[in-house]
């Protein structure tokens, strides 16, 4: 296995630009890309999600649109017609957009319902128009497009998608791969190869200043600036961080149209595997070399976590697997070994394995502050020669192990949570 061929693959096609909570863009991508094929007027859209999809889009704000809602999002994508910016796809929405959206919404033309399938993500859009009915499914990753069909004769399919991509795949005995080793290879790497880790953080940046300059959502990102200005925080790496990161989600949970960097499929991972990295250059001069590999270090191992948790799951992917990679990148930052990176892994387990995921929504920005503020925590104790001991629930041996054992804890000890969550939250609508 080419190690570094793997790490590149995890940099070059996990960690994108989107615009908009992920689960309604892909929808709306979907919907986009059936509809790209189809010419006439549209009779009806039914889209079927699976539970992951549709409890992380129901509550969440939508770019381009002052409404919620996952039949929002496919109305969207539906009257965009054109798939080609992927994961951006609403972050231009014209008036002429919104007005058809708008139209197929009020006339009842949309419909969404669940499907039955083991996938975390899964969405398949069918588009009925005169006697054409046009179809198109995403798998595995939110713009993974797995086929375009019309009249059911196969238009674009999976294959064609593997050839877009020259073939290149992630091979998945990386993921038995030491910490250890990963972290050695990314120290390796020439700063022209991962130089691009450096527009995320830019990009992310830009989000927060947008949260912290007003209240948007639930504010939180704009009363811990506040309460910092007014001495009634101090200004050290934790409040930073936790201020900057849950910022940046109460700008994008509020339905603007504001791009950010992702990671492993989700903006508010980016904006968690990221943004601790922001505070601490904030803080402490730093070299751009020595931050895109702290930055390639973040997003390798949140999607090595995710590996094992899944791309969607019942636990809070940004409080386990983003929050647990930033903390990783900021030991390294400091001078830390990997002893120290593999005590840093072990106390953000320790900490943040139980915190559920119940769908995007305003109060993310609450979880991702946490998180964040707690990945830096977990670094300065594990830095200080201070982490969870063996045998720490489910933190057993190793930091490998501990991951493993995270993800059984979130597909098979969970394995209703999610079922639950959306009883609640459609009990609740």
């Amino acid at each position: 296995m080419n190690l570094k061929k793997n790490i590149l693959y995890v940099l070059n096609n996990d960690v994108k630009p989107a615009v908009g909570c992920t689960e309604p863009v892909a929808i709306a991508l979907a919907c986009a890309a059936a509809k790209s094929v189809i010419k006439g007027k549209v009779d009806r859209v039914v889209i079927s999600i699976s539970p992951n999809i549709y409890k992380n889009g129901m509550n969440v704000g939508i770019p381009g649109i002052d409404e919620i809602g996952l039949d929002v999002a496919a109305a969207l994508g539906t009257a965009k017609g054109n798939h080609e910016n992927g994961l951006q796809i609403l972050g231009d929405v014209s008036n002429e957009t919104q007005y058809i959206a708008k139209t197929l919404l009020k006339e009842n033309k949309i419909t969404v319902k669940l499907e039955n399938t083991s996938k975390s993500v899964y969405i398949k859009a069918i588009i009925y128009s005169d006697t054409n009915i046009a179809k198109a499914v995403i798998e595995d990753k939110h713009d993974n497009i797995t086929l375009i069909s019309l009249n059911e004769e196969p238009i674009f399919t999976a294959e064609d998608n593997i050839n877009i991509n020259t073939k290149l795949t992630l091979d998945s005995d990386f993921f038995n791969t030491s910490i250890k080793d990963i972290i050695n290879e990314i120290e390796k790497l020439d700063f022209s190869e991962i130089s691009h880790m450096l527009d995320g953080l830019e990009m992310n940046k830009k989000a927060a200043e947008l949260g912290m300059s007003r209240k948007l959502g639930i504010g939180v990102g704009y009363a811990m600036k506040e309460s910092i200005d007014n001495g009634i925080l101090t200004k050290d790496l934790p409040n930073l961080a936790m201020m900057m990161t849950s910022a940046a989600s109460d700008a994008r949970m509020s339905g603007l149209v504001v791009p950010v960097m992702s990671s492993n499929g989700s903006g508010n991972h980016g904006l968690t595997a990221i943004l601790p990295i922001a505070a601490y250059e904030k803080l402490y001069n730093t070299e751009k070399e020595k931050l895109a590999k702290a930055l390639a270090i973040s997003h390798t191992i949140t999607g090595y976590i995710k590996h094992f948790v899944g791309r969607l799951s019942p636990l809070c992917g940004c409080s386990i697997a983003a929050a647990t990679g930033s903390s990783c990148a900021i030991v390294w930052l400091m001078g830390g070994s990997y002893i120290h990176m593999q005590g840093a892994i072990k106390n953000m387990l320790a900490n943040q394995a139980g915190v559920i995921c119940d769908g995007a929504k305003p109060g993310c920005a609450l979880k991702l502050g946490t998180a964040a503020a707690s990945g830096v925590q977990a670094a300065i104790l594990a830095i200080n020669g201070f982490s969870a001991c063996k045998n720490n629930g489910i933190v057993t041996g190793s930091a490998e192990e501990a991951i493993k054992n995270l993800g059984i804890l979130s597909k098979k000890g969970m394995s209703n949570v999610d079922k639950t969550i959306i009883e609640i939250m459609e009990a609740a609508n």
